[in-house]
């Protein structure tokens, strides 16, 4: 499991870490709204530990921009404010649960797991972008209702376009989702993309796969 926690109180936030590790989680850290939103537009987290009072964005401001983008990351929000307003707006934003400083740690815990477990009752098992769908439980992908034909990786390469579009995804977070410590040896991205492009965009009129050159790639539709 996989936790990014966002927290500008440096000794709350050595705490969580260092619990949620024993608990054998890989735990990223931030202490920066702004830095977090980027952060998860590159990588794939299982659940957001959420300060409301940030710098940069607050808690309640990266929360709604999550929503906006239509990303389904739970998140446990975690604040001083105990006022039902507050914890009102929280959840209008958004968030998945609400926790109020001070807490136990073995209460956040619980509170993970059971977001967790009402996430993957409710997780949506097929992405959408543009005319392209991708049922992730049959890794089916379909464009215009046709069905496109992808070998395992570039399925893969597919769905982490997709989570993150219309981002760009930089060619490093490509290559340690796809390949993670045991890359190619040639440019195995770069055969990937153009067979993945072969397939997606090449039988179609408008293209959605794009390079964007010093950063990237993004699945998108662009403006003409």
């Amino acid at each position: 499991m996989r936790i990014l926690v966002v927290e500008d109180n440096p000794d709350i936030l050595v705490n969580i870490v260092d619990y949620l590790t024993l608990k054998h989680c890989v735990v990223d850290a931030l202490y920066n709204g702004t830095a977090a939103l980027n952060q998860i537009r590159q990588q794939e987290y299982d659940l957001l530990v959420l300060d409301l009072s940030l710098p940069g964005l607050d808690g309640l401001a990266l929360c709604a921009q999550l929503r906006a983008e239509q990303n389904p990351l739970p998140v446990v929000m975690l604040t001083a404010r105990d006022t039902l307003d507050d914890k009102l707006g929280g959840f209008e934003v958004g968030a998945d649960d609400y926790l109020v400083k001070p807490f136990a740690l073995p209460e956040l815990w619980s509170r993970i797991q059971a977001v967790l477990k009402r996430s993957q009752k409710q997780q949506v098992r097929q992405l959408k972008v543009a005319d392209v769908t991708l049922d992730l439980d049959l890794r089916q992908a379909c464009r215009d209702g046709q069905a496109v034909s992808l070998n395992p990786k570039c399925l893969k390469l597919l769905e982490i376009l997709m989570r993150h579009s219309p981002h760009v995804v930089s060619r490093e977070t490509l290559i340690d989702q796809l390949w993670a410590d045991d890359p190619p040896d040639s440019d195995g991205l770069k055969s990937h993309i153009y067979l993945l492009r072969s397939q997606l965009d090449k039988p179609f009129e408008r293209a959605l796969l794009h390079t964007v050159h010093g950063q990237g790639y993004r699945l998108a539709v662009e403006d003409k």
